[in-house]
């Protein structure tokens, strides 16, 4: 992009002594011009200046040059993007049979806050009530450990800007993903997102019967291999038709936070990305829904 550029001079005195100059240095600007003190603000702060006295703009003149800051910028900019990976929580909505729906609703509507404000002033307040298990949710080790860390104890390191990882097992024959699946992955450090396609179900019957699990071998080699986290977009990492639920069991006993009913991991490439899946900082609660998302580049 072609744009305008200040070439300058400067003088940099500091309060406690000693100064700094520099010639022919140059800058992108917006417009035509820019003022002596608006410059100057700009020295101070791209090059993280402290205790800075006066400064002094000397022969400053405008060129005709692409902006080399833009271009950058935009090229970084270009190379990311966030996917969501979760799903919507809406009112009314099932999770898990014989689980409540959500509950969300006005506490005080736009409409019945008029009377509170002055004229044109209006404000929704929402209220929402649901369990910890709806939508897409995050499991600490307080869900199945009384002395385990509940959702307000989980370091942000540990469910926030993972190192991920997908482990496709779309095509696998059966419900069961065992070891043999995850093997040939490094999952040391890493989020291990577990893509079944089951998310495909999402609000049928269907989602609620059949649904792809780990095996209990699958989650000690996740535990021996260093995951720090482990992800699914099937109705439960656990099959539950087994009471010990010996994935939940395994993981969350090593705290390693598990989410469940992740979605559009197609979405996101196997490797090269950071996963995010926070909850809000409760206390006392084992589970509660995250905005799990990607980012790309």
């Amino acid at each position: 992009m072609t744009g305008k550029r200040v070439q300058f001079d400067f003088e940099i005195d500091f309060s406690n002594g000693g100064g700094l100059s520099g010639r022919a240095f140059r800058l992108d600007i917006d417009g035509d011009d820019i003022a002596d003190d608006v410059l100057a603000d700009c020295i101070v702060r791209d090059l993280r200046l402290l205790m800075v006295g006066a400064v002094r703009i000397r022969n400053k003149t405008i060129v005709v040059e692409p902006h080399k800051r833009s271009v950058a910028a935009a090229g970084a900019a270009d190379s990311r993007r966030f996917v969501d990976l979760g799903h919507t929580i809406e009112d009314g909505m099932i999770t898990y049979k014989g689980f409540p729906a959500p509950l969300v609703c006005d506490h005080l509507s736009h409409a019945a806050s008029r009377a509170n404000y002055a004229p044109g002033t209006e404000f929704q307040i929402g209220r929402v009530e649901m369990v910890g298990n709806t939508g897409t949710y995050l499991d600490s080790p307080y869900h199945r450990y009384a002395d385990g860390t509940d959702i307000a104890g989980l370091a942000l390191d540990s469910i926030a800007s993972l190192d991920a990882v997908v482990v496709r097992a779309t095509g696998a024959k059966g419900r069961a993903i065992a070891r043999s699946t995850f093997a040939p992955f490094d999952v040391r450090g890493k989020a291990v997102l577990v893509q079944t396609g089951w998310d495909r179900h999402w609000r049928t019957d269907q989602y609620f019967e059949g649904h792809p699990f780990l095996t209990a071998d699958a989650a000690t080699f996740l535990r021996d291999a260093g995951a720090t986290l482990v992800g699914i977009d099937s109705l439960n990492i656990d099959d539950t038709g087994d009471p010990t639920r010996p994935v939940h069991t395994t993981l969350l006993g090593a705290g390693i936070p598990i989410v469940e009913h992740l979605c559009n991991l197609d979405a996101v490439p196997t490797a090269g990305f950071r996963f995010s899946a926070v909850p809000a900082r409760v206390r006392g609660i084992g589970t509660f829904p995250v905005r799990a998302f990607g980012l790309v580049g």
